[in-house]
């Protein structure tokens, strides 16, 4: 692979970084076949692979297309691994349906979201149109959409967009403590829940029920390792 997508393995994260600082990480033809080369070598980790963190180089997760490429043929893929995306910087147009892509969105303060297509002339490919207001309601999208504002990781947390906003100086060590939460609990279970999420998406409460029960995945492999750890380290009571 070449390094417009930089991965580092650490505590069970595999880190992607998007790495074209010079053009804020905008997203090229060859960057998101390079992506998409190392989420299909991650899917197959989930031994060893808990989680997923897309974020950018030199301070901007991404400025979004590079408008010196046509981008229809690409499509974004999904990992059983959970996947979060950390935006620092400018995430517009393309950029944010990555984001959107991912199952949580970590801003910082001074981020700035933007769906600017309609400021080109574009249409979104990948989804963002169904994304943007699943997550932060039609009239809030339709405001995004429209008027192609900037709004800020503080802004992105207040209408659902961000699960998270960290200030600036703290993002580090919030995406860290993040990870470290997530990476915790059983992977198994983490897959098993992103699943049943994407599945019973839409469904009635009725539908998704039998869902759930034909396709229980039952317990975890370490479950029985977990529970009695839990008791060991449970204090006699009084």
């Amino acid at each position: 692979m070449n390094d417009l997508v930089l991965r580092e393995n650490r505590d069970g994260a595999a880190i992607l970084t998007l790495n074209r600082p010079a053009k804020l990480n905008a997203l090229s033809k060859d960057l998101i076949e390079t992506l998409e080369e190392h989420i299909d070598h991650i899917a197959r980790e989930t031994k060893t692979v808990g989680l997923v963190i897309l974020r950018g180089a030199g301070g901007n997760f991404s400025s979004g297309h590079d408008m010196t490429e046509v981008l229809s043929q690409v499509k974004a893929r999904a990992n059983p691994q959970p996947v979060i995306s950390a935006v620092q910087g400018h995430c517009s147009t393309g950029a944010l349906e990555l984001a959107l892509a991912a199952d949580l969105i970590v801003a910082s303060a001074s981020a700035c979201f933007t769906d600017a297509y309609a400021r080109w002339g574009l249409t979104p490919i990948w989804g963002l149109s169904l994304r943007l207001p699943h997550r932060i309601g039609t009239a809030k999208a339709a405001e995004m959409m429209y008027t192609c504002r900037r709004y800020s990781g503080a802004e992105a947390f207040e209408m659902h967009l961000a699960n998270f906003c960290f200030a600036d100086e703290e993002f580090e060590a919030g995406l860290a403590g993040l990870a470290a939460d997530i990476l915790a609990n059983s992977w198994y279970s983490n897959r098993v829940d992103k699943r049943a999420l994407i599945e019973s998406d839409g469904l009635t409460l009725r539908d998704a029920h039998a869902l759930s029960l034909f396709k229980n995945e039952g317990l975890a492999p370490d479950a029985a390792q977990r529970v009695a750890r839990f008791f060991k380290q449970r204090k006699p009571g009084p």
